[in-house]
């Protein structure tokens, strides 16, 4: 595992270390002066001018290296596009992240990567991107000599811009997250998931938790999430943390879906969908990352996460098709797909959330339908709400932070007819596969709030949680930035 380490400046980064990346846009390390660059050793800068005169960074940037002869050993450089599309970062996370996947530097000895930056309010979505690259979880049995990756932030004029202890603890939560996620599903069930929770808030201030457990979810209305994770040897759950600083005047809750593993039930997934369903908790993992860096940091609001954990599991007591479960929020639903689980926890979820939490705003977030990589990508995920505000929030906090989002169309009275069923209030499966499924995700979500007055988000971050077989910690930034703006 690469260790994250905090340079204060550069005579401190370039002591003992080994290799190092610069990663900055094409402009600045083709500039025949540049006081970042020029911040360097005199031989290290024209190195560096060196290998990006011959790098050109594209759309998404390019990365080459070279061995120095002296020290560092090895010097990269990660050249970033001078500007952006406007539905991207202006942080570069995504470029940034495939540029130090690139280079080797931070998988072994002592690296360090150099981060020039154009406004320092990019700093946290920049380093998000490095985080990205480097992510914690391994069993591979070849032994490594133990990583350690210091990281050091310019501006324009060459000067240190601090990294304080709210990025640092950004970070350190979102490759959390995604440790949590790359864990074996047999080993991150709902039990260990529930563990794993506890022990990231031990000693956190103002921090509550409690959970609900197996029959005792029927007991509180939660027949989703029950029925989701009945028949599996971890019993279902839903984990509930509660930050409650002095004074505040906002509650709002955050609710992940947490599938430790989907098998897709007795709709079961064949031909390969089954792998890589471990991914299917990356929403209970944004939700959690959010929350301690929100609780570790500081927040004006009181905020709940509301963890929805089970595994959706083949056994006598697996729930069925044409079943009818009876959700938190009242409503009945019947089953016409086992496969569409994630909603019928997330139901049960925020019904519990704005109800018995009394919430003011409720925002989930989920791995929930593969449609959303079809409307907005891997590296995107999508929003659907009906408050306007929430919105712009989620997309403006997104493109800062490097947790890109873009709206979905809210629309109900579209969308709510392709739940329709004889013999309950909703079926969870969309009868027409072409009308917006994310949408409808959404609005099925939504169905669960009708008759209170909470504001509602819906974050499907199917595509960025999980890119190229590894967990990305999304979600952990944008929700809590997003609550933090509110």
């Amino acid at each position: 595992m690469t260790q994250l380490r905090y340079a204060t400046s550069v005579a401190s980064f370039l002591k003992g270390t080994e290799a190092m990346i610069v990663l900055a846009p094409q402009n600045v390390l083709r500039a025949k002066r540049h006081p970042a660059v020029d911040a360097l050793p005199k031989e290290l800068a024209k190195l560096t001018r060196d290998l990006a005169s011959d790098t050109a960074a594209g759309l998404n940037g390019s990365a080459a290296g070279t061995l120095t002869g002296s020290s560092p050993r090895k010097l990269a450089v990660g050249v970033l596009p001078n500007t952006v599309s406007r539905h991207n970062s202006p942080s570069r996370t995504e470029s940034i992240r495939a540029q130090m996947a690139a280079s080797s530097t931070g998988r072994r000895g002592k690296a360090g990567a150099i981060v020039i930056l154009d406004d320092p309010a990019h700093l946290a979505g920049a380093l998000s991107g490095i985080a990205r690259a480097l992510p914690v979880y391994s069993a591979k049995t070849a032994k490594k000599s133990p990583a350690s990756l210091q990281l050091l932030a310019l501006d324009a004029k060459g000067k240190v811009v601090k990294i304080s202890k709210a990025v640092r603890a950004h970070l350190e939560a979102m490759r959390e997250a995604g440790r949590l996620v790359d864990t074996p599903p047999t080993e991150m069930n709902p039990a260990e998931m529930q563990k794993e929770a506890y022990a990231m808030v031990r000693g956190l201030a103002n921090v509550t938790k409690r959970s609900i457990v197996g029959p005792k979810l029927l007991e509180a209305g939660c027949g989703g999430i029950h029925a989701v994770g009945r028949t599996a040897l971890s019993p279902p759950r839903l984990v509930i943390l509660t930050y409650s600083p002095k004074g505040a005047k906002k509650h709002i809750a955050l609710v992940g879906k947490g599938v430790t593993y989907d098998t897709g039930g007795l709709s079961i997934k064949v031909g390969g969908g089954m792998v890589n369903m471990k991914s299917d908790m990356g929403g209970s993992a944004a939700v959690l990352g959010a929350f301690r860096s929100l609780a570790e940091g500081g927040c004006k609001h009181k905020v709940s996460a509301l963890l929805c954990l089970a595994e959706n599991a083949i056994g006598p007591d697996a729930f069925k098709n044409d079943d009818i479960l009876h959700m938190h929020s009242g409503k009945t639903v019947e089953i016409n797909n086992t496969d569409a689980e994630g909603r019928l926890v997330l139901g049960d979820g925020v019904s519990y959330a704005a109800r018995k939490l009394k919430a003011d705003v409720v925002i989930d977030a989920a791995t929930l339908t593969g449609a959303q990589l079809v409307a907005t990508g891997r590296q995107v995920a999508a929003v659907v709400t009906d408050d306007e505000k929430l919105e712009a929030i989620l997309t403006t906090v997104g493109r800062q932070i490097g947790d890109l989002c873009h709206p979905l169309v809210y629309n109900p009275e579209f969308h709510r007819k392709e739940f329709a069923s004889k013999v309950a209030d909703m079926r969870n499966s969309v009868s027409d596969r072409m009308n917006a499924q994310s949408s409808c995700a959404g609005a099925f979500v939504h169905w669960h709030l009708d008759g209170t007055k909470v504001r509602w988000a819906h974050v499907d971050l199917a595509g960025p949680a999980f890119v190229a077989g590894r967990a990305t910690g999304f979600g952990v930034g944008l929700l809590a930035e997003a609550v933090r703006a509110i």
